[in-house]
């Protein structure tokens, strides 16, 4: 009887160590991604498949999703994943399928701003401090490049959820007449603005942060937040409303902003059912995060022509390289997560 307990013991003793440092537990798992279709999204989307493949799993090409076929995408189960949501500009979209998918992880807290921008020099001219000064028949004159007597914003890129939103600032705050959102490639529009800021000619633009925009026109020097009329929350909330009223904004016209937009959390959204399936993948992606400075670094890069996927490889192994005892954390935490 006891030398059956005893050997009983040496059993467990060797078995719970072998599968509690089992190297790859996602083996002969597939996973099937999917990306933003904006590229200062393939970064962290890119470490993030290396972080999986580690674990074991056969991370699949990701699919390039727009925002709003991606949330239909995944709570169907044709993808897994996309690390590329804004909450709580995205809410709306995570709220019609709460049954099916769910929010992971935070790749960046409360350090995605979103808003309209000027460029400095006409700003001063033209005492321009919020969307309201568009009212007035110079300021609307001088950001008229079509000549019908509207100023051109320089929108959401197409499929965005932001483009509703801006079609709702226009409307909500009387700009109808005085304000047209332009809707095309956001990279081609901002060339063109980049080309009108070096000739002297005043440019209005939305934008976000983390972007490569920001480090090619920077506020502060180059151009300025500024504020919307009043903050209308999307979601009716007054702590959405906290989130639109910011401090300290480098570049703001104003301390403090009314941005028009939460200040928001960029998380992985990904399939219940992948999640429930997957305890080492959904462990993985509750600890990645990384830092605003590196995704700076990165756009950097990228704006400085580093911008293929091989690119974007290479520079994801850097970043995994100069943070490798977190990564080696992460590794090790999500390996001894089990069903």
């Amino acid at each position: 009887m006891l030398r059956n307990f005893l050997l009983s013991l040496l059993i467990v003793s060797i078995s719970i160590p072998a599968f509690a440092h089992n190297k790859q537990p996602g083996k002969g798992i597939i996973i099937r991604p999917a990306r933003a279709t904006w590229p200062t999204g393939y970064f962290h989307a890119t470490i993030i498949e290396k972080g999986l493949r580690e674990l074991g799993y056969t991370v699949e090409k990701p699919k390039e999703l727009p925002v709003t076929q991606f949330f239909n995408t995944v709570a169907q189960g044709d993808v897994d994943y996309w690390p590329n949501s804004w909450f709580p500009l995205h809410d709306n979209y995570l709220e019609k399928q709460n049954d099916s998918i769910s929010a992971v992880g935070y790749v960046l807290k409360k350090q995605g701003l979103q808003g309209y921008l000027v460029d400095k020099k006409h700003a001063a001219a033209l005492k321009i401090k919020s969307l309201d000064d568009f009212k007035r028949p110079e300021v609307r004159k001088a950001f008229d490049k079509d000549g019908d007597g509207k100023a051109d914003l320089t929108g959401a890129p197409p499929g965005w959820a932001a483009v509703n939103v801006i079609n709702m600032h226009i409307d909500k705050y009387g700009l109808k007449d005085h304000v047209k959102q332009i809707n095309e490639s956001y990279e081609v529009a901002m060339a063109a603005n980049l080309a009108a800021y070096k000739n002297g000619d005043p440019i209005f633009y939305y934008t976000w942060t983390p972007s490569w925009i920001i480090y090619k026109l920077v506020p502060g020097k180059d151009v300025i937040w500024i504020n919307v009329p009043f903050n209308i929350p999307i979601t009716d909330s007054k702590k959405e409303l906290k989130l639109m009223r910011l401090h300290e904004v480098e570049g703001a016209a104003t301390d403090p902003i009314n941005m028009g937009f939460s200040v928001a959390d960029i998380r992985v959204t990904a399939n219940r059912k992948f999640l429930e399936s997957n305890p080492p993948a959904k462990k993985f992606l509750e600890l990645f995060t990384i830092d605003l400075c590196d995704l700076n670094e990165e756009y950097t890069k990228i704006m400085e022509g580093e911008n293929s996927q091989q690119d974007i490889n290479l520079h994801a192994e850097e970043w995994i390289k100069d943070n490798q005892d977190t990564w080696n954390s992460w590794l090790e935490q999500a390996r001894h997560t089990v069903n």
